[in-house]
């Protein structure tokens, strides 16, 4: 998996009633753009730091920058 600043994270809910989570990634750790990332999660606002698992993907961001 490799991501870019700007870009989504989409984290899909793996147990029954858990709901999925929506981040903007906003610093990379390594400058190749793999894991892990720093994510402000769309939801509540936190920043916090994502080793995404097979139930994550990247979604480009499509304005330029």
């Amino acid at each position: 998996m490799i991501a870019q600043i700007g870009d989504r994270i989409v984290v899909k809910g793996v147990h029954v009633g858990e709901h999925g989570r929506v981040g903007v990634i906003t610093a990379l750790r390594h400058p190749d753009g793999s894991p892990p990332y720093e994510v402000r999660w769309l939801d509540d606002g936190h920043v916090g730091l994502i080793f995404p698992g097979p139930e994550a993907h990247i979604e480009r961001e499509t304005e330029p920058r």
